[in-house]
């Protein structure tokens, strides 16, 4: 049975993941659901989870894409439902039509694709589909979300005597207008509405003389509102009929609303459905935000991580235009814990967090930003105990705090536990409560735990050193300017840098130098043991980074030369083709001029012909046979070849002309020049230069030594000004 803590999830900053998932839920029960995001109870439910999102992922590369969810809330609908005799308003029918069409949609659709969404499918497959819901509300409620005019037949004729009426109103109102604006007693707006009722807008002075009722006035009082007398009669029956027809929409909502109360809870069943299905879309999308993917889940106790990065630190970086530096690790058998040591600011909480929150947020069905061959296992456990934990409400100090904790971690550590501590073994004495922080990860190693711990402490990497399955690490720094490299290395403790760090930042050496005569002189030689060998990794990666570089380029260059190898071995053996057909074609012309120079003395035709065609036989004779399939594939060849030539052919002309345009637009670009007598100048894609002698009505005369010209002044590009 897997039992995360809720402290956990906040200690790793789960809840701020989830409120990231839950901005990308479509409806307000799905933010609900993805704010109360956590982990699954059992291995199999997590599975299940994970392969929904990553089938959700997938569709957006199928053909069939998952139709869309959105649905309105209809929690207050089911409370009316539940209670008897009550009576639902229009609008509540559209919702719940809608509700139950958007369900049957899926339902069809998993049906028809279950193959390629399984675990979606099965997500649906105990859900009950009928048409009876949307059948009942479709034969009254149209797609406006109005009572039809045939939802009953009295409906339907007293909809039709309001009409005759309204039309009765129409006409008579009609009239009244038109007499009584040719009178003259209408103000110039003429008509107005006052409470639903058409009125006509009569001076005041001639109120008495149109028969009808008052309505009103306006502010000034210089207009009467007037309903005429022959709409009066018509407009009480309209009432009246309008009164008949809510009566009668109210009986057909009184029985719909009865129809649909026996699904209830197949409606609250829908309701949750589609939640869910929300919650998984809003998965799919945060996954493609931060480039997550399912990674190998295996039985065995083991976490590999490959290139992985904290989420939320990437959507922050990502945001501001930052990198986000990714992350190797990796947890198993034989290495079961490490010990992150080195100077703050480094990385090593960064790195803590990110183990905890990609093992939590994959136990509760996210997808991870990893590669995708990593390696990952679950726990039923994970504790942690990161940052100051000093409880206000309970008086208790820091390390007060934490030696609760750690009690906690000692009645719940097992191997199926997974534990992230943050400078382990702080808040007391340093010999003290190194000692027994020692003590405590003895009792964690000796009860098959999993986990990585941060400290400073020279016991623990002592510890790490010498214990099987415990194994130090540190996080790299730049040996010339102390600045972290945010890259986990396994194998080697780490230094705090404590006086390097200090002398970097100014403080004077007579006072490091006082400190570290303060200190014990064993301790400083190890701390600069390992801080001297940081700076030896440190330039050992340097070095193998610039190799791989340099291997990488003599890589390309070898791929360079290859190319232009071939190219002369083509080219070469294309040459020795021509040359081949033409020493043949020599030797031809040679033999026909030989021929020729006979018949010419001898005149023998029967000697010529013959001549010939045992020189056509021997060329003949060298010549292979070809079919007619075969000629054609050579024929298609050969146009291949020529196609391929006018390709690179149009390509070159191409390029060529690009670079004629973007020469001319830095040649626009360029300031103009206003040339001057005595000015140095040349014309455009000429080299002679020039000097201006002369310049009159737009021309130049241009004196090159050996002769003159005269050249339009617009022609000429300046070369060099000219000697004042």
């Amino acid at each position: 049975m897997i039992n995360i803590h809720s402290k956990t999830l906040k200690d790793l900053e789960f809840p701020s993941v989830c409120a990231q998932v839950s901005a990308l839920c479509t409806t307000e029960k799905g933010k609900e659901r993805a704010l109360a995001l956590k982990p699954k109870k059992s291995n199999r439910k997590t599975l299940v989870a994970l392969h929904q999102t990553h089938e959700y992922v997938n569709s957006k590369v199928q053909e069939s894409a998952i139709p869309n969810h959105g649905f309105d809330p209809i929690d207050s609908e089911l409370r009316m439902l539940h209670i008897e005799e009550t009576v639902l308003e229009t609008n509540s029918f559209r919702k719940l039509g809608g509700i139950s069409e958007t369900v049957n949609t899926h339902l069809r659709f998993f049906k028809k694709h279950g193959e390629i969404y399984p675990n979606l499918t099965m997500l649906v497959q105990e859900t009950e589909y009928t048409t009876a819901i949307v059948d009942a509300i479709n034969q009254v409620i149209d797609r406006f979300g109005e009572i039809k005019d045939d939802a009953s037949p009295l409906l339907k004729q007293t909809r039709q005597q309001i009409n005759i009426v309204k039309g009765r109103i129409n006409s008579s109102f009609a009239s009244a207008l038109s007499t009584y604006s040719s009178h003259g007693y209408l103000d110039d707006i003429r008509e107005t509405v006052v409470d639903n009722v058409r009125v006509l807008a009569v001076q005041a002075m001639h109120r008495r003389k149109v028969k009808g009722s008052i309505l009103g006035n306006s502010k000034t009082g210089s207009i009467v509102y007037i309903q005429p007398e022959a709409t009066m009669h018509n407009q009480r029956e309209l009432n009246n009929l309008v009164y008949e027809e809510n009566e009668e929409i109210k009986r057909i909502r009184k029985e719909l609303t009865e129809r649909i109360r026996p699904y209830r809870e197949l409606l609250a069943d829908y309701q949750v459905l589609l939640a869910k299905i929300d919650v998984i879309s809003a998965k799919a999308k945060y996954a493609e935000k931060i480039n997550a993917v399912l990674p190998k889940i295996t039985k065995e106790r083991e976490i590999d991580f490959k290139e992985a990065y904290h989420p939320l630190l990437y959507v922050t970086n990502q945001r501001k235009g930052e990198k986000t530096y990714p992350q190797d690790i990796k947890l198993d058998e034989n290495n079961r814990i490490i010990v992150i040591s080195g100077p703050n600011a480094g990385g090593k909480s960064i790195t803590l967090k990110t183990v905890g929150l990609l093992q939590v947020m994959l136990q509760s069905g996210l997808l991870i930003p990893v590669h995708e061959y990593s390696r990952f296992c679950f726990f039923d456990k994970i504790l942690t105990d990161i940052g100051d934990n000093q409880s206000i409400e309970n008086h208790l100090s820091t390390y007060s705090y934490r030696l609760k904790n750690m009690n906690y971690f000692l009645r719940k550590c097992d191997d199926k536990t997974l534990f992230l501590i943050d400078e382990f073994g702080t808040g007391s004495d340093p010999e003290l409560g190194g000692a027994l922080a020692e003590t405590f990860l003895e009792v964690f190693h000796e009860r098959g735990g999993y986990g990585i711990i941060t400290t400073h402490y020279a016991n623990l990497k002592m510890m790490a050193n010498e214990t099987e399955a415990i194994v130090n690490a540190n996080m790299l720094f730049d040996a010339r300017t102390l600045q972290p490299l945010f890259k986990l290395h396994v194998g080697e403790a780490g230094s705090s840098f404590t006086f390097e760090v200090a002398q970097k930042n100014g403080i004077p050496y007579s006072l490091i130098n006082r400190s570290k005569k303060k200190v014990e002189r064993g301790k400083i030689r190890f701390d600069k043991s390992i801080a001297d060998l940081q700076k030896e990794r440190s330039k050992l990666a340097k070095t193998t980074s610039s190799l791989k570089n340099q291997e990488q380029e003599a890589i390309k260059q070898q791929k360079e030369l290859d190319q232009v190898n071939a190219r002369i071995q083509q080219k070469l053996e294309s040459y020795q083709e021509l040359y081949d057909s033409n020493q043949r074609m020599i030797y031809l012309g040679q033999k026909l001029d030989d021929l020729a120079e006979k018949f010419f003395y001898d005149k023998n035709k029967k000697k010529l012909v013959g001549e010939m065609v045992k020189v056509v036989q021997i060329e003949n004779s060298k010549r292979q046979k070809q079919s007619i399939k075969e000629k054609r594939i050579e024929k298609a060849k050969e146009r291949k070849v020529q196609q391929e030539a006018q390709q690179k052919v149009q390509v070159i002309r191409k390029k060529k002309q690009e670079e004629k345009k973007q020469q001319e637009k830095v040649e626009a670009a360029k300031p103009k020049v206003t040339i001057k007598i005595g000015d140095r100048v040349r014309l455009p894609d000429g080299r002679a230069v020039g000097t201006v002698d002369s310049i009159d009505k737009g021309k130049a005369t241009v004196d090159y030594g050996m002769f003159t010209t005269k050249v339009d002044v617009d022609q000429l590009e300046f070369v060099q000004k000219g000697k004042s």
